[in-house]
């Protein structure tokens, strides 16, 4: 399991967004946004699961609660060339909640377990777990510590753990990513207490000597929000944990035209690609202007790559890769 990962973010984490993580992380495992199991066994799969080979390592994370409908959404992610399936026990929106599965399911360990067995019954790819610290009561460790030990017992041997619990009333989605406190060391004595399994933390992180501390005392580091919003974090933790010569920023832009233009000519829209881009210039001269030109623009019917050039102009100063 790799060292490094890019949170599963739903609206955010779509294929475009990991086909540029992957330009600049060559070595993080990427996840897709949430697909819940129902949509997938009844919807239309291509477009919910479509993705392109650079994405790989790629993980499909899946959200449900039955365990029949959640081996066959397993079963088709599998099929559809995905490297492995993540199940969501972590997410507290209301619309998750209203359909038992998310967050809640941290009530119901012995249902995620027969969820887990189903999965992995219907593929060879490995099955992980997302899930929270707890949720509303659930203060306490040793509820965590039964949760992993009833799921583990299962056989499920990657856990990844939002160093937060959830609060399923009071608070919203975004709220529940920011109010509810961290609590690290919590995680890495789940590591300690479980030292078989592989513990990836998440929530919060940020910095470089941060993912490095954790790495200290858990297997593996997943970033969210900072890896989105300023995307070029993910091309610096690729080269201080794995060696990777950093990429020039324009020369990143750039490696996007040809990918952005088949997309162009296939009928999507710029700004379907172009959101995702708006961060790689944070904290560098004319990264304003860069992000307003697009924002501006991009959304346009007859928006070209013409666009995105026109916005790097905004950038005054040569982009300088930091030393090795």
């Amino acid at each position: 399991m790799n060292r490094l990962s890019v949170a599963p973010m739903m609206d955010w984490t779509d294929r475009h967004c990991r086909y540029f993580h992957r330009l600049l992380a060559p070595h993080a495992r990427l996840y897709t946004e949430m697909v819940t199991s129902a949509a997938l066994v009844h919807g239309d799969r291509q477009r919910l699961l479509g993705f392109d080979d650079a994405e790989h390592p790629v993980a499909l994370q899946l959200g449900g609660s039955d365990p029949q409908e959640l081996a066959e959404a397993a079963r088709i992610g599998a099929d559809f060339g995905y490297d492995e399936i993540n199940l969501n026990v972590g997410c507290p929106s209301d619309r998750v909640q209203s359909g038992r599965f998310g967050a809640c399911l941290m009530h119901e360990p012995a249902l995620v377990a027969d969820c887990f067995t189903s999965m992995r019954e219907a593929v060879t790819i490995p099955v992980t777990i997302k899930c929270r610290l707890g949720v509303d009561e659930q203060d306490e460790y040793a509820d965590l510590q039964h949760f992993i030990e009833t799921v583990a017992a299962r056989g499920c041997g990657v856990f990844i753990v939002h160093a937060r619990k959830a609060w399923l009333k009071g608070l919203s989605p975004k709220e529940n990513r920011e109010v509810p406190p961290l609590n690290y060391q919590r995680v890495y004595q789940l590591k300690r207490d479980f030292p078989a399994l592989t513990i990836l933390i998440n929530g919060g992180i940020q910095s470089l000597a941060e993912v490095q501390n954790h790495l200290m005392h858990t297997d593996g580091v997943m970033l969210g929000r900072t890896a989105y919003h300023e995307p070029y974090r993910l091309a610096e933790l690729e080269h201080a944990l794995f060696g990777t010569p950093l990429p020039d920023r324009m020369a990143l832009i750039r490696q996007m035209r040809e990918y952005t233009e088949r997309h162009l000519a296939e009928g999507g829209k710029l700004n379907h690609i172009s959101r995702h881009l708006l961060g790689l210039f944070q904290g560098l001269p004319g990264a304003r202007g860069w992000r307003r030109h697009l924002s501006e623009n991009a959304h346009r019917d007859n928006a070209d790559w013409g666009v995105v050039e026109r916005a790097l102009a905004s950038i005054h100063e040569p982009v300088r890769v930091p030393a090795a």
